[in-house]
């Protein structure tokens, strides 16, 4: 006796993850059902090391009986049909844009905020944040807890994983074709993706800002504090998957960088890498795959009153999309909020 578990987008980057994170954390599960568009229907997708489901197709599906749903598939897509599934009585988990910032839908990081999801009744749907502002979230919560953060300046690399997978495509290609002088057109960004840096993710705003600074900036108040001030510079790298953020930190009250350290040794969420030698901090190409916020370089930031500096890596797909999604429902099942299925 388990839930019922419907993945959105499970023909997607993220939503694949969404099944292999449910497979390798044993989720108490007992039916997962895989949801795409129509013309993805049919399909065959991997759940654990052996199972595979058929593909169902979305906009014909019922979700009455279903617990819960990890949707992934697009915000146009979601604004459709994630109040459909909520309606039915299925806990919606969204990981698009489109339900964060509205006040009676909890956006959640379960290391950080877990207490939000006591409102979640109201509309029957949880968000889960950015990627990028969720590794950084769960980074400053319990330096947050020590000194309470004045402002937050961030540069963040961001890996064309989060583009999806015709990205990861583009960079793949014009990889290959710059030796073999074939350029190819840019079509997923707006200028050449390999070896290369663009300093524009989403679209830009009237401020001069991007729509995915801005995020950064919205989401952390949101999670985190309403009275933090954030400024965030987002660039995509040429990286398949991990994104890396350099965040430099102004707290309220002094603190040290021992203090810094002992706190998120202990957090839950983060493993601290730091050590000052050669190749002594966490990279995008080690972390892939894993779990945890890697956090490296912390350091004093001399330039403002009680600064510290440090570079957090994590893999965007996993902690930054499926990962804390799953961690989400887990959180919900905990708190006794979701029941079994009756026998």
């Amino acid at each position: 006796m388990g839930y019922r578990v419907a993945v959105v987008g499970a023909t997607g980057a993220v939503g694949r993850e969404m099944l292999k994170t449910l497979a390798e954390r044993d989720f108490p599960a007992d039916e997962v059902i895989a949801l795409a568009s129509g013309r993805s229907a049919g399909q065959e997708v991997s759940f654990g090391e052996k199972a595979v489901l058929k593909v169902q197709n979305l906009e014909k599906f019922d979700f009455t009986g279903t617990h819960i749903g990890l949707f992934s598939p697009g915000a146009s897509v979601s604004a459709v049909h994630a109040p459909r599934a909520a309606a039915a009585g299925c806990v919606v988990i969204d990981n698009t844009s489109h339900f964060r910032m509205e006040p009676d839908v909890p956006l959640v990081v379960p290391e950080v905020n877990p207490q939000a999801l006591r409102g979640f009744r109201k509309r029957n749907i949880i968000a889960n944040p950015n990627c990028s502002t969720i590794q950084m979230v769960v980074a400053l919560k319990p330096l947050h807890e020590i000194a309470r953060i004045k402002r937050v300046v961030v540069a963040t690399y961001q890996s064309v994983s989060g583009a999806g997978k015709e990205a990861m495509d583009e960079l793949w290609s014009q990889t290959r074709g710059v030796f073999v002088n074939d350029a190819a057109k840019p079509e997923q960004f707006t200028k050449p993706i390999a070896f290369n840096v663009i300093p524009h993710i989403d679209r830009f705003m009237d401020d001069g800002s991007t729509k995915e600074e801005w995020k950064m900036a919205a989401e952390t108040r949101k999670i985190l504090d309403p009275d933090i001030a954030v400024i965030a510079t987002c660039v995509r790298v040429p990286v398949f998957i991990g994104h890396a953020e350099a965040v430099h930190v102004e707290f309220e009250r002094p603190i040290t960088e021992q203090q810094a350290w002992d706190a998120l040794r202990k957090a839950p969420g983060v493993t601290v890498m730091d050590q000052r030698e050669d190749g002594g901090y966490a990279t995008p190409v080690e972390i892939a795959g894993e779990d945890p916020v890697y956090v490296s370089r912390l350091r004093k930031d001399p330039t403002v009153p009680n600064g510290l500096a440090f570079w957090c890596v994590a893999d965007n797909l996993r902690k930054g999309a499926a990962l804390n999604a799953v961690q989400i429902a887990e959180e919900l099942i905990r708190q006794g909020a979701i029941e079994r299925r009756a026998a």
